[in-house]
């Protein structure tokens, strides 16, 4: 099984592990991950708010590069570049007239043979059976709050691979690892991860909320599947404390390392040790 890969911007920095875990969790399972050659920043979370037409084209250029590779659909692990693909890909298909433009201003047509696909997605759609023949050190007795965040289901006249309200894909490969997810009504609130240099209170008050009602429900870590988010929630935990006077301590790791963990790969294979608040299972 082949897939283009669109890695993105945060994933070749703040979010290093996230690619890391990726890359090594894909590998287990016997996915190929050819990554687009040339690509650019899709745009997130900037672009679309200033220009319609400069963030199509941004996503638009990413496609036609995927699509000459001819590596088969995009697999996109970051939640808010799949959304800016997603969205490019359905406004190319659905506007003629905005795919000859895009198409003069990147000098690249997209045919739309490619599709846009979320990691969380792939993965999830992958045999049970064979993702449960990975799990060399099943994670029981972690109970763990899976975190998709706003973007990652929505719009799901875009996404459409899971419920937009209460998804459950996560949950089920968080499951399949040996850990309980917990219920909880913060799946798909947001973050703030957007405001956090231009308005850092709001920002904090929502990280502050999320990690609460993580805890009262039970949860030994969050999971999740957006660097913005990963970031947002586990490198602001010690503000959000003094600023609030909580002693939050909540490990925020991405559903791969979750994975990588249960398949027995290693810490630096996987990125744990990039995490602000260290991930110690059984500990």
């Amino acid at each position: 099984m082949n897939y283009t890969y669109y890695a993105g911007c945060s994933l070749h920095a703040t979010g290093r592990e996230f690619d890391l875990s990726a890359r090594a969790v894909c590998g287990r399972l016997g996915i190929g991950l050819a990554e687009i050659p040339d690509w650019n920043c899709c745009g997130a979370s900037p672009a679309h708010s200033t220009s319609h037409l400069l963030a199509v084209a941004l996503s638009a250029r990413n496609l036609a590069l995927a699509e000459a590779q001819g590596a088969g659909d995009i697999v996109v692990p970051c939640a808010a570049c799949y959304q800016r693909l997603a969205v490019a890909r359905k406004e190319l298909g659905e506007d003629p007239g905005l795919r000859e433009q895009v198409a003069r201003i990147t000098g690249r047509d997209y045919a739309g043979r490619a599709g846009v696909r979320s990691l969380l997605e792939v993965l999830g759609g992958l045999d049970t059976e064979h993702l449960k023949a990975q799990v060399t050190r099943p994670l029981g007795g972690l109970k763990a709050a899976c975190y998709y965040g706003c973007l990652l289901v929505r719009p799901p006249a875009v996404t459409g691979f899971d419920d937009p309200e209460d998804p459950r894909s996560m949950d089920d490969l968080v499951r399949l690892a040996g850990a309980e997810p917990v219920p909880w009504g913060y799946k798909t609130e947001c973050c703030g991860a957007a405001h956090g240099v231009a308005n850092e209170p709001v920002t904090l008050k929502l990280v502050r909320d999320i990690l609460e009602v993580a805890r009262r429900a039970g949860a030994d870590c969050l999971v999740c599947a957006c660097p913005l988010c990963q970031n947002n929630l586990d490198a602001r935990q010690e503000h959000v404390n003094r600023v609030f006077g909580t002693d939050f301590g909540l490990p925020v790791l991405y559903f791969t390392q979750l994975l990588g963990w249960a398949f027995g790969l290693s810490d630096r294979d996987l990125g744990l040790d990039k995490l602000f608040v260290k991930f110690r299972p059984g500990v």
